[in-house]
């Protein structure tokens, strides 16, 4: 059995700002099981959206500050190591757990209904309300702790689980079935080349908004059809054409994709990397029977399919680049570019 060490390299968010509150060090305590709970060893950590937007106080609906900044929008609280995203395996358990869990590998479902050995009265996000996965060591409820049986590589693994589950949430929640017609929009990044995989697994006919630099790269993941992001999707794909919408994008231009959907049509988001605040006609909504969907909890079944469509191999990892730890800002300078297709992942064990 591989002894523990007391201490481990992570990477601390230290306040709300700019990539300077990312502090790397060596000598992090390593988190100890509690009841109900296993230790991970962390192999890779995939980058997200809201890795970022929690540090920069993106979520506060107020002057960025602490008291609502985070994804629950309850106060944050430093230093917090983040990271949402992780692929390892089980190196400890606390009490309660059978020891026949170590040596699995895991993926960490990121929406989490357990932490600290109770249920949470409302669900928290693992690196947001406790500490994540960019670190060498990390802790979570046995019941989020997912034992994964694939031939894929940890890096690989590392880019499924929140850009995945949040696709599979947003296609379930949305009813999305085969034979839909369905939008999705940001579809270059990890959410939305996702959701492509994910609802051409369902049988549905895809459109993929994105640049024109990426149209190829979209087809060849399962787009049946590509449109360019800034162009009049009225006229590119005529009003009442469009079964259901997975939006990650919201802003400006965000009233057209209600006008594309039919009627008793169905949208989803789960993203607003265009701006927050829209323009809604009510009058769009209740005459055509639309149905809005906001996404962020994982539905309980979500996170369990979403492993055995890997396993399956149903679907494919799409990984872009890869960062050691201790260069998590220029990870995340590369992935704010969003000139990548897919997932940045930081490999943290030498295994991966």
């Amino acid at each position: 059995m591989d002894i523990i060490p007391k201490e481990m390299r992570a990477v601390v968010l230290t306040g709300l700002g700019g990539p300077e509150m990312l502090s790397y060090r060596e000598n992090v305590p390593v988190p100890r099981p509690g009841p109900g709970e296993v230790l991970i060893r962390v192999h890779a950590a995939g980058i997200n959206n809201t890795d970022i937007n929690t540090r920069t106080g993106w979520y506060s609906k107020g002057d960025r500050n602490a008291q609502d900044a985070s994804w629950s929008g309850n106060a944050l609280r430093f230093p917090r190591i983040q990271g949402a995203d992780v692929c390892g395996e089980i190196a400890a358990v606390g009490p309660g757990v059978p020891h026949s869990r170590i040596g699995e590998r895991i993926l960490i479902e990121p929406s989490l209904r357990e932490a600290g050995g109770r249920d949470l009265a409302a669900p928290w996000y693992f690196g947001s309300e406790c500490d994540g996965g960019f670190a060498e060591y990390t802790v979570v409820a046995s019941r989020h702790a997912h034992a994964v049986r694939s031939p894929l590589s940890s890096v690989e693994l590392g880019s499924f689980p929140c850009s995945y589950s949040t696709a599979e949430n947003m296609l379930a929640r949305s009813g999305v079935e085969e034979g839909d017609r369905v939008l999705i929009t940001g579809a270059s990044g990890g959410v939305g080349s996702a959701a492509i995989q994910l609802a051409k697994a369902r049988g549905a006919h895809v459109v993929a908004a994105t640049s024109p630099a990426k149209s190829d790269a979209l087809r060849s993941l399962g787009a049946d059809e590509t449109i360019g992001r800034d162009v009049d999707s009225i006229a590119a794909l005529g009003r009442h054409s469009i079964d259901a919408v997975v939006d990650l994008v919201a802003g400006p231009a965000w009233p057209v994709l209600l006008d594309v959907l039919r009627p008793g049509g169905r949208y989803a988001v789960s993203g607003a990397i265009a701006g927050p605040l829209v323009e809604l006609d009510v009058r769009t909504l209740y005459l055509k029977d639309l149905s809005l969907f906001g996404c962020t909890v994982l539905d309980p079944e979500i996170f369990g399919n979403l492993v055995s469509y890997i396993e399956a191999r149903r679907i494919a990892p799409l990984v872009a680049r890869v960062f050691p730890l201790e260069e998590i800002a220029a990870a995340q300078a590369t992935f704010e570019t969003k000139e990548h297709v897919g997932k940045i992942v930081l490999a943290i064990a030498d295994s991966t």
